[in-house]
Formats: structure tokens, C-alpha cells, sequence
């Protein structure tokens, strides 16, 4: 595929976009400015990403020339360079795809994240305890921030439900394919007899919602505070500090207490509230969607088993694109989702190609 006349018209876009920065009344709307400046960011990354994909194609057409050489040395060293530059450029010229497909609005939203444990018990909470590691782990590795907004933990360390916001660089972008029902196999601590357990745990992947993206109206919402529950000695016990809201036309309702401020967990609480608003928003919209790129996305995410973590066997598999790797004790341990995540992105990004055909 020929990028080049895609690539000069971002190429002037990113002269406008430099042009806005430019100008100081742009930072009077900070909005505006904050949109503009990610999209420079992006722009700005896919013109470099592109100079290195056509310096390498130079290379890699030099190299080519030299493989014919009458030096061996040369011809082998030419051999060599090939080898690794063909994969360098099936990488980069992926990259190049992916950016210049039209961008879904939510890539750039930091994400808020809820786990909720499912069938099993004891065990579906420490799993999702687990889970909630290895997704701060994965933030922490991207230099994203990752704090917990509100959580209800059992008395052996798991968790019935935990709500986390993650904030940084395009997080959405490579976190929404988390959402679904994530099944655990394993045999459980408790477990005196060695045998097998499968327990499952819901994640639901939201993108963060901002004030202009739903409408809120005070007369739909009923604030309640109570005390808050857990451990936490004399403020716990003493201060109404937890806030339940409810959205009476939708029936949604929001309980934080993990703050130690009323007005706090009101804030996280409609912080909260407002991306399972524009969840729901986002799952009209995603009516247009090919089937199968809602399968790859998932629709936010409580009746769907997309990925199976298979201990026993050190498996983890994930069912929508037929992934397979014998490292979990890796990924859940470390964080290191990179590799599952760019398989499902690239089958994505093949069948967004496939729409646009």
C-alpha cells in the first residue's frame, strides 16, 4: 500500500496544529488545548515513525544489492542486515497502518477499571486480586499512574469488587480489550486435596468521561453518605465519610468510600457514574460496529469469557483471537500483557482495514 499522499496530509496537519500551538489564545480553553496537543503528539509520532520506515526500506534496499556481492564477507554481512531489517519494517509499517486508521475518541481517555469477583467464591476474589495486580503492574510499566477508587475487600485478601483509574498516554488505546470474564484454573490454597478449581472474575474496561460527554441532571441523582465500612480504626467508625449515589432514570448506583472525605468520594463517585453513563452511551453507537470487531473490543463487559488462565498447565489463552502462551506465571506476576495486546490490536486493526475496503 502506498502511504505517501496519506502521510502529506498529516504532514500538513501537523503545520496547522503547530501553528495553533503557537498562537497563546489556544490555552485559554484548556480543553481545546489538551485535544490539540495529543493530536500533535500523534502526528508528530507517526512523521518519525514514518522517516524510520523509509530509512530502513533504504537500508534494506542497499542491503539487497550487496547480498549478489562477489566478497563473501560482504554478501554475508549484507545476508545479516536483511534478516533483522525485515521484521524491523513489517513492525514500523504496521505502526504506520494503525495510526493513519480513523481514531475511535475514547483512544486517548485515561480508563477507569472494575473487577468484580464472580463464581467461585473465596478463590473468584483472590483472583481478582490478582488481576488487579497484574493490571497496575502492566500501568507502572508504561509510566501510567494507577490508583484505586474504591474497593471491597474480604478477609483473606481478595477483593468482592475494586474500582481503579489509570491516567496517561492513550490508556484506553491498550486497555479496552481487558473487558470481559477472565476464568481462572487452579487449585485454590485452601484446597487440601490438590485438586482444580475454576473460578472467574468480571473486569469492565471504561473509558473516562468528561462533563460534555453525558448530562447529569441534579434531579436525577439521589445522594446518600453513611460510615464507611472496613478497616481504618477511629475515622472509619466515626465519620459518615461514604457516599452512595444513585441515577434514578438508569438505576445505576455508585458507592466510594475508599476516601477520607465526604467531598472526595463524591467526586470519585460521579467521576465514576459518568463513565458508566458514557458506557452505556458507547454501546448504542457500537451497534454499528462489524461483529467481530465487537467481540475484539468487547461491549464493556459482564457476560463475555474472553481468557482463560490455565495454572496447571502455565497456559493462557485468550478466546477471541486464539492466542495461546505458556507464560502466565509471567504475565499475572509481572504485568507483561504487551505481547497479547498487540496481537489484539493488530486483529483489530486488520478488520477496521476490512471495513474500510
Amino acid at each position: 500500500m502506498d502511504y505517501a499522499p496519506l502521510i502529506e496530509k498529516r504532514r500538513q496537519r501537523l503545520e496547522e496544529l503547530e501553528q495553533e500551538i503557537a498562537d497563546p489564545a489556544l490555552f485559554d480553553d484548556r480543553n481545546r488545548a489538551e485535544s490539540i496537543m495529543r493530536e500533535h503528539r500523534r502526528t508528530q509520532a507517526l512523521m518519525n515513525t514514518w522517516a524510520e520506515l523509509c530509512q530502513a526500506r533504504e537500508q534494506r534496499d542497499e542491503a539487497s544489492c550487496l547480498v549478489s556481492s562477489d566478497d563473501a564477507d560482504l554478501a554475508e554481512m549484507a545476508a545479516e542486515e536483511l534478516a533483522e531489517l525485515e521484521p524491523r519494517i513489517a513492525k514500523l509499517e504496521e505502526n504506520v497502518q494503525y495510526s493513519l486508521l480513523p481514531r475511535d475518541e475514547t483512544e486517548d481517555r485515561d480508563a477507569i477499571i472494575e473487577i468484580r469477583a464472580g463464581t467461585g467464591g473465596d478463590e473468584a476474589a483472590l483472583f481478582g486480586a490478582d488481576l488487579l495486580g497484574m493490571y497496575q503492574r502492566y500501568a507502572e510499566s508504561r509510566g501510567w499512574k494507577f490508583e484505586i477508587l474504591d474497593a471491597s475487600p474480604n478477609a483473606i485478601g481478595g477483593f468482592r469488587e475494586v474500582t481503579a483509574r489509570i491516567s496517561g498516554e492513550e490508556v484506553f488505546r491498550y486497555i479496552k480489550y481487558e473487558s470481559g470474564v477472565h476464568r481462572v484454573q487452579r487449585v485454590p490454597a485452601t484446597e487440601t486435596q490438590g485438586r482444580i478449581h475454576t473460578s472467574t472474575a468480571t473486569v469492565a474496561v471504561l473509558p473516562e468521561a468528561e462533563e460534555v460527554d453525558v448530562e447529569i441532571r441534579p434531579e436525577d441523582l439521589r445522594i446518600e453518605t453513611c460510615r464507611s465500612g472496613g478497616a481504618g480504626g477511629q475515622h472509619v467508625n466515626r465519620t459518615e465519610s461514604a457516599v452512595q449515589i444513585f441515577h434514578l432514570p438508569t438505576g445505576i448506583m455508585v458507592r466510594c468510600e475508599e476516601g477520607r472525605s465526604q467531598l472526595k468520594n463524591k467526586e470519585t463517585g460521579m467521576r465514576i457514574l459518568r463513565a458508566r453513563l458514557f458506557e452505556m452511551k458507547q454501546r448504542e453507537a457500537q451497534q454499528n460496529y462489524s461483529a467481530q470487531r465487537r467481540a475484539l473490543i468487547g461491549s464493556g463487559g459482564r457476560e463475555e469469557k474472553i481468557r482463560t488462565y490455565n495454572f496447571p498447565q502455565n497456559r493462557l489463552t485468550d478466546h477471541r483471537i486464539g492466542y495461546t502462551s505458556y507464560n502466565l506465571d509471567t504475565v499475572v506476576t509481572t504485568g507483561a500483557l504487551e505481547d497479547i495486546i498487540a496481537h489484539m490490536q493488530h486483529a483489530e486493526m486488520q478488520e477496521r482495514m476490512d471495513e474500510l475496503k
